[in-house]
């Protein structure tokens, strides 16, 4: 039922029609009013899902059945997401229309979101040339802005909106209750464009939405079960801001309908939005990009002296107040964006195709204020102001015509707002605060304020004046860590504060936490004055820091409290103010010396005296304050001096410049002890001074004028030394330095001052040494400073660091690079403005290089970090990878052994595991820095407990290789607890350490490996070779290449990989891939599949492609559970595997995301429809096709349903015209075998071992290739051996066999000669010539026709094997020396060994046998034949490297070293000589593990030297037919691409 209907007038008509369930409202009003034959209503399949469709259609059925019962209704449903608002899918809307008989009368109705709204709308305008349309949004951003306005458009594959049109719709009804079932996210991205809205037209509806934020957030995120949202308790809230933003976008198109210029104002935020959108599109949604797009402009508004900093500081706390991020830092963006960068130069080539500008010159909407923008129109603005508000770091140009006299008000003292808002807070009743420092300092410090429950806070005065209403010092504990960033003095003060909090139902502490920098500075002495008074808090991290635990309900008892205040008078200033509250009246007496900065802790008091609390100093013990008991009265009003310290730049600009410069706020009356800087400082340096009660004066002296100080105490205004710094590195006096003293606590500020300064100064060539309450400053002729060198000047994250050098920048010949140059927002957030517009220096934006390149590359020579349990593997893994990436292998436990001089176990057991973990800590931070590159660095297990360690390595991640090294948990235990003896216990279960290092493990580490149990030595071989080729494919050495053949992969349907080890060979054959289909597996558990990857990498060097199936595409993995799948595929990422399948029907922000994090996993973009619904030419496969060339995918994989044989032929058109990716395209179904014939790439296949095929109509390799040979794709080609004599060779046997395997039409004969001409005559010339085998006496004669030879042929120096290469060109190879390889690792042997071999023989397999022990990693060859002489000529070939040893005596024969292994190439059939025998007896005898002989001929199946070796000697045997057919399958792979397997090519052969 309609609550409330209230209707906006556009263009002069009532049309826009806002309520809350208003559906029969819409029907009734449409059908009414707009007669129509025909009412089609179009949506897409995320409005159906929710009921709407059903609900409209049912409504407008009953408005027509009582209104025009002659009309019909239609119904079109698109796929969601922005990549079907296309020009495909518009056109198979029209198809549709016409194909229903729609005409000129038809009235559409566009349900849904702005892709809905947009696309639908173009439809209307060119649909019979234009027809009437009414657009229902259903989402918050398309009911405030899309659907208003008559905007329509689809996207290119170019730009978004290119192509479109202005079509007024005839009705927009905007419907609150469809923003009941809008996800939380969308809810707030819709916010951006209302507060946008407010901002650019109406400030009393901004400052209305600004009182609103929390109960929006508390509401919109307090979800049902079913994921909607109950708006009744904003419903009111809500109606005002929709209704208030459509009326000013009325207003604006009904005064500027085609974009004159005044609705250009629409747009603010959108310049630079839409350009960051560009970029992190779909990641970042389109609100979220305006509202940073919003910041930014109005950055630059007041870059441009047009917005004051109370603007800024208002719409972003609005912004961020309903949840929307408001820079690209935002944690919650980052974590969706996924690292994505935004180059300044990218974002400034976007704004320029921005349909507002006039040519090249680029215009944006500028604010003035809240609520006005600063033309009716956008402005013109340049690249260079642009730069500086798009990047973090700022070029200072050099000062040239600098403005003579400037009067600079500064914003409002940090000291002074910091001690109102915590006063104030604590006080009763009202106070308006007045000239607040708007700053990120304050900002935290009333964030928390507010968390706490102290106050209610609202502006007035355009916000100028904060309106706070206080608690009486009744705070309670919230319910989260209350983040300080880096702010000092809010840290300081809410430590007191803290203690005073109460308990909140089950909430009982408080968290206080900050930056990396704040949790480095020092608390511990207001902390054990805090704990000593009754507070109890513990340091959550590094003792004396923070974060803070702050137990609640305990507060303060008062009486005597002793502090040590040497180091930071804020502690001081935090007792003071709190310590009314305490349960008796408190005595504060410093100790330990002087206090620092007296002038801040009178200042304290003075403020406490003017919120009622009077304070006395004790007159009988020196440094002591008395303070009663009591409550502060808020004033009604309170006006914050400006901040003195900040006056010292403005001040400090005019001293150097040689102008005049005045600050109208700040005189000799200030609290502030900054105030007198002007007088003690630049006064005697050679400024003239003029300073009132209220305001100072500062005339510089001549340029290079200046004069040094020989000393000054600057300990009553210590933060302004660093202004005086850079002012005295030009007061240029040859012998007197000045020398700064009095400022011991610039050491524990933001950073270390002192050394900051000192640090940064030599950049300048400025000279400065470090005093110890001070900074010596041997200032230089300006003209002589340096200009720094790249990266230029580091302030620390410290905005007086900032400040300071942008003073001495513009002395410089070139411009400066300062980074980090946000960070003066903590006190003056519009410092660079002030610079720019008031004193006239020229400033541009600056960014790094390494910040505009995003492009994944190969490891190199960087280091390779191996992270994991002890017991993993580290050590011998480590050694894998060392060897074959040539790195050094370095174990940091044995380096810090040999350090201490005692072993990990001692030294933990004479110190403390705590100690050993500070020492291992440091020795990896220098390992980390000094061995950078070439170095394999093996950690110790337990180096992720440390917090700095796991800093260390997620840091090295970001750019370089940590691998979390994997074992079963079990298997680890087993091995820890029973064989373990060389470390120290653990001092817990080892299930329990591995639990809780799980995740740091894995957020510590980039790549993971997983090291299923080895029962035996041929395994681990196994294992050390999976290794080599995963560090191969992750290092970018050899990674995955996407086929360019006819190419297959084979999918896995097992619930549990182990039960298909047994067939894998057999199952893979052929394939070129292997796909793991992780929804089929029995658990999604991360442990589980990463054992699953792990057993199925260590049993095939196939790529694995992982796909995780959802039910909607015929899988079984849960629709919808996005964030499981995500954990699963960045698990794939971490493991490298070859291919990830990923479905295009997934969120499109998930699809580019993990699609960004492929390293050198290739992407493949697939599709299902295994219902059938979609032909080939339907817009559907379009859409998804150009979402997967948008998404950069490496293979496109659509596969539909054939349901007729026909289905097939618009396929291959299909196929035909989308060539831009390799595409996957098949038909499922017995119709649509006929496609899986003729995919080009990658074609899935089954096989009769699996136990169900994957999908239906799936084909074997072999009836594929069946298939193709019966329809011409596959040309019979003609094999043979050639050679003499051939007539019993089995090459013929064992290649036919590998044919019926695969089920190829090819043949292999026998052409027997001598004569290489006959063959090149007869055989090569064969126009069908597949390829040959080459048997004595041809292996060398046929070299010379081979145009290419490779790296074996050519240093064994014959070639078994030629293969045509096309254009009469041709290439040999040598695969014998594989077939000795392939047989002793296929019979337990490693492929690497450490020993010496030994060939007996001499002939023409004798070099292979050299070349392939060579390549096993024999130190040795020993080669044994009856005559020394061919022997000489074998080592003459091979390099000396080999290291070659001829046999040439029974002598020698008895002095050879062990031998592991032999291969006999000697004629199988002839009688060995007893001379000879002796000396291969001899050999034999030298035997050690493994122990293996190869017997190199075929025939006879056992020879006398098998015999020999086997019965006399213990040496396992492997006969020649093992080698032929090992070679055989080398040479038939390289003849086809396919690997045939073992057993029937064996069987084949020796049958």
């Amino acid at each position: 039922m309609t609550t409330r209907v209230e209707k906006v007038e556009i263009l002069g008509a009532e049309t826009i029609h806002v309520g809350y369930q208003m559906r029969e409202h819409v029907c009734e009003e449409i059908v009414a009013n707009k007669a129509s034959s025909t009412y089609v209503l179009i949506t897409d399949s995320n409005i159906v899902s929710a009921g709407h469709l059903d609900a409209y259609k049912s409504s407008m059925l009953e408005a027509i059945n009582r209104l025009r019962p002659e009309a019909r209704v239609l119904t079109y449903v698109v796929s969601p997401g922005e990549s079907n608002k296309n020009r495909a899918t518009k056109a198979a809307i029209e198809d549709y229309l016409l194909s229903q008989g729609c005409t000129r009368d038809t009235f559409i109705i566009a349900i849904g979101g702005g892709v809905i709204g947009d696309m639908i709308g173009f439809v209307a305008a060119t649909f019979m040339r234009g027809v009437r349309f009414a657009q229902v949004p259903t989402t918050l951003l398309s009911m405030v802005d899309s659907s208003i306005g008559g905007k329509t458009a689809v996207d290119t594959p170019l730009g978004k909106n290119f192509i479109g049109s202005f079509w007024q719709p005839d009705y927009v009804f905007a419907d609150i209750s469809f923003l009941e079932t809008l996800p939380e996210r969308e809810f707030i991205n819709g916010m951006a464009e209302v507060i946008k809205t407010a901002a650019i037209w109406d400030e009393a509806e901004f400052a209305r939405l600004e009182k609103h934020t929390e109960v929006f957030l508390e509401v919109v995120k307090n979800r049902k079960p079913d994921n909607t949202v109950d708006l009744t308790p904003i419903l009111d809230h809500i109606f005002k801001l929709v209704l208030g933003s459509i009326k000013v976008k009325a207003e604006v198109v009904s005064l500027d309908e085609r974009e004159g210029g005044l609705r250009n104002l629409l747009n603010f935020g959108h310049s630079i939005g839409h350009a960051y959108e560009a970029i992190l599109t779909p990641q970042a949604l389109h609100g979220e990009c305006v509202a940073i797009g919003a910041v930014k402009e109005a950055e630059l508004s007041r870059y441009l002296g047009i917005l004051p900093p109370v603007g800024v500081s208002r719409l972003a706390k609005c912004l961020s107040g309903y949840g929307l991020p408001i820079s690209l830092d935002d944690k919650v963006l980052q974590s969706r964006i996924n690292g994505k960068k935004c180059p300044v130069e990218v974002l400034l080539k976007k704004m320029s195709v921005d349909k507002k500008n006039d040519g090249s010159k680029k215009k944006v909407v500028l604010l003035k204020s809240i609520g006005e923008c600063y033309e009716p129109k956008a402005s013109y603005v340049n690249d260079e102001d642009l730069r500086v508000v798009l990047t973090d770091e700022i070029l200072v140009k050099p000062f040239e015509n600098v403005r003579q006299d400037v009067v600079v008000t500064p914003p409002g003292s940090k000291s002074i707002s910091n001690r109102a808002l915590v006063m104030a807070a604590l006080g009763k009743g009202v106070c308006k605060i007045k000239n607040l420092l708007h700053s990120d300092d304050t900002e935290h410090m009333l964030t928390a304020l507010t968390a706490l429950k102290a106050a209610t806070v609202s502006w007035e005065d355009k916000g100028e004046t904060l309106v706070l209403n206080a608690n009486g010092g009744q705070l309670v504990a919230c319910d989260e860590e209350i983040y300080l960033g880096n702010a000092g003095t809010a840290s300081r003060f809410l430590t007191s504060v803290a203690s005073l909090v109460g308990v909140n139902g089950d909430l009982d502490h408080v968290v206080l936490t900050g930056n990396k920098w704040m949790q480095k500075r020092p608390i511990g002495p207001l902390v054990d004055a805090l704990r000593e008074n009754g507070s109890s808090i513990e340091y959550q991290n590094r003792e004396g820091s923070l974060p803070l635990k702050i137990r609640c309900g305990q507060g303060l008892k008062g009486g005597r409290i002793e502090l040590e205040a040497t180091i930071s008078s804020q502690y001081v200033s935090s007792i003071l103010i709190c310590a009314p509250y305490a349960e008796k009246p408190v005595t504060l007496a410093l100790v330990g010396g002087k206090p620092i900065s007296q002038l801040y802790i009178d200042m304290t008091i003075r403020m406490m005296s003017a919120f009622g609390i009077h304070v006395t100093k004790s007159t009988t013990e020196e440094h002591t304050y008395h303070i009663p008991k009591g409550s502060y009265v808020n004033p009604p009003e309170y006006v914050i001096e400006s901040d003195a310290s900040s006056a010292t730049y403005p001040l400090a600009f005019a001293a150097m410049n040689g102008t005049k410069c005045t600050i109208p706020n700040i005189g000799s009356s200030s609290l502030q002890g900054d105030s007198r800087f002007a007088v003690e400082v630049l006064k005697p340096m050679g400024c003239i001074v003029t300073q009132t009660e209220t305001s100072t004066t500062v005339q510089g002296p001549p340029v290079g004028q200046l004069k040094p100080l020989p000393l000054v105490d600057m300990e009553p205004m210590t933060d302004a030394f660093l202004t005086a710094s850079v002012v005295a590195a030009i007061a240029n006096d040859q012998t007197q330095p000045t020398s700064i003293v009095g400022i011991a606590n610039q050491r524990v500020k933001e950073c270390n001052r002192i050394a900051a300064m000192r640090i940064q100064l030599a950049k300048f060539g400025v000279k400065a040494e470090e005093l110890e309450d001070g900074i010596k400053i041997y200032g230089i002729n300006y003209k002589d400073l340096k200009t720094p060198e790249k990266p230029g000047i580091y302030p620390y994250d410290d905005h007086r660091v900032a400040m300071s050098f942008s003073l001495l920048a513009g002395f410089c010949k070139d411009p400066v690079i300062i980074q980090e140059r946000r960070c003066t927002a903590k006190t003056w957030p519009g410092w660079w403005d002030v610079l720019h517009t008031h004193f006239g220096a020229q400033l541009d934006g600056y960014e790094p290089e390494h910040t505009k390149s995003v492009v994944a590359k190969g490891n190199g020579d960087r280091s390779i970090i191996v992270i994991g349990m002890r017991a993993a593997g580290k050590t011998s893994m480590s050694n894998v990878i060392a060897q074959r990436v040539g790195f050094k292998y370095v174990d940091l436990d044995d380096e810090f052994e040999k350090i201490v001089g005692k072993t990990v176990k001692q030294y933990v057991q004479e110190t403390s595991w705590e100690e050993f973990r500070r020492k291992e800590l440091e020795l990896t931070r220098k390992y980390l820095t000094e061995h950078g590159s070439g170095h394999v660095i093996a950690t110790g297990g337990g180096i992720v407990e440390t917090p700095e360690a796991r800093e260390l390595l997620k840091g090295y991640a970001k750019t370089g290789i940590v691998l979390h090294l994997q074992r079963d948990i079990g298997e680890t235990i087993s091995f820890l607890s029973e064989k373990d003896t060389s470390r120290p216990a653990y001092q817990e279960e080892i299930q329990s350490v591995w639990l809780r290092r799980r995740g740091w493990y894995d957020e510590c580490s980039n790549y993971r490996f997983f090291s299923p149990h080895c029962g035996s030595p041929q395994e681990f071989d196994t294992l050390k070779r999976s290794m080599a080729l995963f560090i191969e494919e992750i290092t970018g050495i050899k990674p995955v290449e996407v086929p360019q053949k006819t190419s297959f992969f084979v999918c896995l349907t097992y619930p549990d990989l182990k039960e298909a080890l047994a067939d894998l060979e057999d199952i893979t054959t052929g394939c070129d891939a292997v796909e793991l289909r992780v929804d089929l597996l029995k658990s999604y558990d991360l442990t589980y599949v990463s054992e699953q990857l792990g057993l199925l990498r260590n049993h095939t060097s196939l790529p694995i492609v992982f796909t995780v199936r959802s039910v909607s595409q015929g899988g079984k993995f849960p629709d919808g559970d996005y964030s499981t799948l995500q954990e699963l595929c960045e698990l794939a990422f971490k493991f490298g595997v070859g291919f990830l399948d990923l479905e295009l029907s997934l969120p499109e922000g998930l699809l580019d995301t993990l699609s960004s994090k492929r390293r050198f996993t290739k992407i493949i973009g697939s599709h299902h429809d295994f219902a059938g619904v979609f032909k080939w030419d339907s817009a559907e496969w379009e859409s998804k096709y150009l979402l997967a060339t948008r998404l950069n995918v490496d293979v496109v994989k659509f596969v539909g349903m054939a349901k007729e044989y026909k289905d097939n032929y618009l396929l291959e058109q299909f196929r035909e015209s989308h060539t831009q990716k390799p595409l996957i395209a098949i038909n499922m179904g017995e119709y649509g075998q006929y496609s899986r014939v003729v995919n080009p790439v990658l074609t899935p296949v089954t096989h009769e071992r699996l136990p169900n095929a994957s999908a239906p109509g799936q084909l074997s390799i072999k009836q594929i290739f069946q298939a193709r040979s019966l329809i011409g794709l596959e040309t019979p080609k003609h094999f043979c051996i050639v050679g003499e004599p051939i007539g019993h060779s089995r090459s013929p046997a064992l290649h036919q066999a590998a044919y019926k395997v695969f089920g190829l039409p090819h043949t292999f004969g026998k052409f027997e000669t001598s004569d290489a001409q006959l063959v090149k005559e007869k055989v090569l010339s064969d126009p069908n010539f597949g390829g040959c085998a080459i048997t004595i006496p041809l292996k060398v004669d046929m070299m010379k026709y081979a145009d290419e030879l490779s790296e074996s042929a050519k240093t064994i120096g014959a070639i078994n094997t030629l293969i045509p290469l096309g254009n009469g060109r041709f290439r040999g190879d040598n695969t014998d020396w594989l077939g000795i390889t392939q047989s002793f690792t296929n019979n337990g042997c490693t492929s690497q060994i450490t020993g010496n071999g030994l060939v007996i023989g001499a002939g023409g397999t004798s070099r292979a046998a050299v070349f392939a022990l060579h390549q096993m990693g024999c130190q040795k060859i020993y080669v044994l034949n009856r005559t020394a002489s061919k022997v000489a000529d074998i080592k003459a070939h091979f390099p000396e490297s080999y290291n070659i040893e001829i046999l040439d005596s029974l002598e020698s024969v008895k002095r050879i070293d062990q031998i592991l292994l032999v291969v006999s190439t000697v004629p199988g059939y002839n009688e060995i000589e007893l001379a000879f025998q002796e000396k291969i007896e001899t050999a034999l005898s030298k035997g050690g593990s493994p122990k293996m002989l190869l017997e190199a001929a075929y025939k006879p199946h056992e020879t006398p030297i098998m015999k020999l070796a086997s019965t006399k000697y213990g040496w396992k045997v492997i006969p020649g037919r093992e080698m032929l057919v090992n070679q055989g399958i080398h040479q038939f792979a390289r003849f086809n691409g396919l690997k045939p397997p073992f057993e029937p090519v064996y069987e084949a052969v020796i049958r």
